[in-house]
């Protein structure tokens, strides 16, 4: 048990490090993310060592490869910057706790579905809270969003129709309607709280690398694209050499949800609350 504790203890005040820092400057350094991952495998080598039983080590490794993929979908799937997709995957030499495989493997869900529950929460409080702040912009926005839109909308509307039609034979399908409704919505919102509340000008010498363009720059016959990996110290200093302001797309700060997640996930740990036995 002492081994967990240090490793819970150890996590929170990389989580609470990496909070802080993105908080400051919108971006959680790749040595933060690292040094967490050979500590935490360095940790549960020595251990091993010292008991004679290597399977301590071995889940690190196999819970770190598990979610260097889940990190990776994450990051290519457009859900997390790259800070965050690596403070996932460090996460994943952590949360082994147990000797067992498919003990790890519902520690691991257990872990995700608070982690999705928490996200979806922040991210509804955020989001709300940028609405009410720049509501006069927002409610413009919505409204451009809503009338481009139109055509789109009117489908998915008619689909979503016929789903709670069908409801009425199959409840699956009213389910469905619902879902599909909203969700339209949803990206309308999302949307415009995005152009609105997360559009900045910023100087150019300000740029940092893995900064979000707003919209492609041309410089002479040359583009530099507004790519989800952001720019490069090398289109910084081209971009620095023709213009003095320049708009980029701000991410809002996730790193709360990690440690929030991983409190939740050491109260339930105690307490021995499975949440996918419940949800099931």
């Amino acid at each position: 048990m002492y081994e967990v504790i240090f490793l819970w203890a150890l996590t929170l005040g990389y989580l609470l490090f990496a909070v802080i820092q993105d908080l400051k400057t919108r971006e959680i350094a790749n040595w933060l993310n690292f040094s967490l991952i050979v500590f935490a495998l360095g940790f549960r080598f020595l251990y091993s060592l010292f008991n004679g039983n290597f399977s301590f080590f071995y889940n690190g490794l196999i819970g770190f490869g598990i979610f260097l993929i889940l990190g990776n979908l994450f990051y290519y799937s457009r859900i997390f910057a790259g800070g965050d997709a690596k403070l996932m995957i460090s996460l994943g030499a952590i949360l082994p706790l147990s000797v067992g495989f498919l003990e790890n493997i519902f520690i691991f869900l257990n872990f995700i579905l608070i982690f999705l529950f928490t996200g979806f929460i922040y991210i509804l409080i955020t989001s709300t809270f940028l609405c009410i702040k720049h509501f006069k912009s927002f409610k413009k926005e919505f409204s451009r969003q809503f009338k481009a839109k139109k055509k789109l909308l009117l489908i998915v509307t008619s689909i979503s129709i016929l789903f709670l039609f069908a409801g009425f034979f199959e409840s699956l399908f009213f389910i469905l309607g619902i879902l599909t409704f909203s969700s339209s919505y949803l990206y309308l919102y999302s949307k415009s709280i995005d152009e609105v509340c997360m559009v900045k000008e910023i100087s150019s010498i300000h740029l940092r690398e893995g900064d979000w363009l707003y919209q492609n720059l041309k410089i002479g016959k040359n583009i530099i694209k507004a790519k989800w990996d952001g720019l490069t110290l090398k289109e910084i200093k081209e971009i620095a050499k023709k213009y003095k302001k320049v708009k980029i797309r701000q991410g809002i700060p996730f790193s709360p949800v990690f440690l929030i997640s991983f409190i939740i996930f050491i109260i339930f740990s105690l307490l021995n609350i499975k949440l996918w036995d419940s949800f099931w």
